[in-house]
């Protein structure tokens, strides 16, 4: 795209600008990097001007997951040639994503997958034996609200309108009652208390249970209905199987999710994160990636991706710098990739910090070769004088406690002053005695103590 206003308006060029952020991230083509780019030639507008722009929405909080900057400075970068085997490895591995999707209730997401799974030829009973399933699990959830003897009362309630009847007294002007009595809620009363249920339910899964039971009397079907839409404790019963029924359904076809085409496979992955709490998803890197680089950043060997030239450019943190010069100085390590924050393709681990969950993105993966296997560990050098520091080395404790297994070495890495100099002291999270420890800090200070006690050189 071209544009040949003469503009210096700050307002002007970040709405221009904004719009070239969003449009590639309205369809993106997960093989080719390349493709996603939307280039943007100003020749006559305030070359400051647009510098600030593209730097505040780099530096925003929220900026979506795109690289803005000059047409010199980014580039595409594929995969080495020679790492297939290193790629394979760490397709064996998980991931995070954390808010990545608006949370939905199991049963909306339990009835969508289902839905989907028939519809992509999947499994063509899927949604058919979804709405069954659930349908039963109403009828259970109801029998036991009956069972503990609380259904006749929440049926009153909403089948009976409750009246008084205050007489004033003639003098005194007190109003008193003289009667209390009961009419019957109006069938369009129900109807909407029905209609409100099925809002609960989803999927018009209220109709999916009246049609079940239509030999009954009409009446006494949508009560129950309503009944158990207002009854937490069993709402929480039926959201929890339809959890572990949504779970158990994706695994069961995982496999045949990942070969759909990318716009299919990433509905799948959108239910599949659509929930309070963070979940894993398997780690897939793609064949290429977009990168911002200037051509006079450092010169990087073994990198997993790279330019058209074999070259990788990168202007890392002095932490980041000097630990991988360490690590490269290792025969055994054949490759490592500059994790990027908030792209599709990060590494990304939860962490909890004010009653939050937040995502972080550890500085560098490392891939070693140990005898005929490949060995990926997670480096993160992190300055001790941050607020989250514990909360960051809590959160990846959780996280080796939960999937160390696939990894190698996981370290929170700080450099340290001592008599023969500076060093950086590495702090060894994947082992069990460390995770235990780990989980019961709740301060900097704690954290600072077990760096003194565990931490190696």
């Amino acid at each position: 795209m071209m544009s040949f206003r003469r503009a210096e308006d700050h307002t002007y060029i970040a709405q221009l600008l904004g719009r070239m952020v969003r449009t590639p991230l309205a369809r993106r083509i997960e093989k080719d990097a390349a493709l996603n780019d939307v280039h943007l030639f100003l020749p006559y507008f305030d070359t400051g001007a647009v510098e600030s722009v593209v730097a505040s929405l780099s530096n925003a909080e929220e900026v979506p997951p795109s690289e803005t900057g000059s047409s010199r400075n980014l580039v595409v970068l594929k995969r080495r040639e020679g790492c297939e085997s290193i790629f394979a490895a760490l397709d064996e591995l998980i991931t995070y994503r954390v808010n990545a999707a608006r949370a939905q209730s199991p049963l909306r997401r339990y009835m969508a997958i289902s839905r989907s799974l028939t519809i992509d030829g999947i499994d063509d009973d899927a949604w058919g034996r979804a709405k069954q399933q659930i349908v039963e699990w109403m009828g259970q959830r109801i029998a036991a609200i009956k069972a503990a003897g609380q259904f006749d009362a929440a049926a009153k309630a909403i089948t009976q309108v409750s009246l008084r009847t205050l007489a004033v007294n003639n003098g005194t002007g007190v109003a008193e009652p003289t009667a209390d009595y009961h009419i019957d809620a109006s069938d369009v009363d129900i109807d909407r208390l029905f209609e409100e249920a099925g809002r609960a339910f989803s999927h018009g899964l209220q109709m999916e249970y009246w049609r079940a039971h239509a030999d009954r009397d009409a009446l006494e079907v949508k009560v129950e209905a309503i009944v158990l839409a207002r009854h937490a404790a069993e709402m929480a019963v039926l959201e929890s199987l339809a959890e572990q029924a949504f779970d158990a359904l994706y695994d069961q076809h995982k496999k045949a999710i990942y070969q759909l085409k990318e716009q299919r496979r990433l509905n799948y992955e959108k239910l599949r994160l659509a929930t309070a709490k963070p979940n894993e998803i398997p780690w897939r890197l793609p064949a290429s990636i977009d990168f911002k680089r200037s051509t006079a950043e450092p010169l990087w060997d073994r990198h997993l991706y790279v330019e058209s030239n074999g070259q990788f450019r990168a202007e890392l943190g002095p932490w980041e710098a000097d630990v991988l010069r360490e690590e490269l100085a290792k025969p055994e390590v054949v490759g490592w990739l500059r994790n990027l924050p908030k792209k599709p393709w990060s590494l990304e681990i939860p962490y909890e910090t004010g009653g939050d969950v937040r995502p972080m993105f550890p500085d560098l993966v490392v891939v070693r070769k140990v005898g005929n296997d490949f060995v990926i560990d997670i480096l993160e050098p992190h300055d001790p004088s941050r607020s989250d520091n514990f909360e960051k080395a809590v959160g990846l404790a959780k996280f080796a406690e939960k999937r160390g297994a696939l990894f190698g070495r996981i370290q929170l890495i700080r450099k340290q002053s001592s008599a023969g100099g500076e060093h950086f002291a590495r702090l060894e999270i994947n082992q069990a005695t460390t995770i235990k420890k780990l989980l019961l800090v709740t301060s900097n200070p704690q954290l600072d103590q077990l760096f003194a006690a565990l931490a190696t050189t």
